[in-house]
């Protein structure tokens, strides 16, 4: 758990925007930073994102909704969702528990990514949903 980052500290409501401003969520992190990690799937290896976890009533989209693009791919249970004007990934719905969203930990307003350390891998490249029976 990281409560403050490069000495900013982590308040309970906390505020993400994607590049250009259209996306602003408001996320509640009670705890701070639980838990950030970065994904070796197909897809996170690709974007490079620090990401953590929130329960889905833990997220809020403030503004932007509808510049919202998601998308899917090989099972279809998680969905990522990305800025339709800038590009930049807010957070995805997870497929490992569909009850959390995992979020862009760069796109929290004030907080610095790489102050963070150290930063877990999750071997999404051999994840159990992906194994065949």
């Amino acid at each position: 758990m990281i409560k403050s980052v490069g000495g900013t500290k982590i308040k309970a409501k906390h505020r993400a925007s994607c590049h250009c401003g259209t996306v602003v969520l408001e996320l509640d992190l009670p705890d701070g930073i639980v838990n950030p990690l970065r994904c070796n799937c197909s897809i996170c290896r690709r974007k490079g994102a620090i990401m953590a976890t929130v329960p889905k009533s833990g997220l809020k989209v403030l503004q932007g909704e509808a510049s919202l693009n998601s998308y899917q791919f090989n099972t279809n249970v998680a969905r990522h969702y990305f800025c339709s004007n800038c590009g930049i990934y807010t957070h995805h719905q997870r497929r490992s528990n569909p009850n959390e969203y995992g979020y862009n930990v760069g796109c929290l307003e004030g907080v610095n990514p790489f102050d963070l350390e150290p930063v877990r891998l999750s071997d999404g490249a051999n994840h159990p949903l992906d194994r065949k029976a």
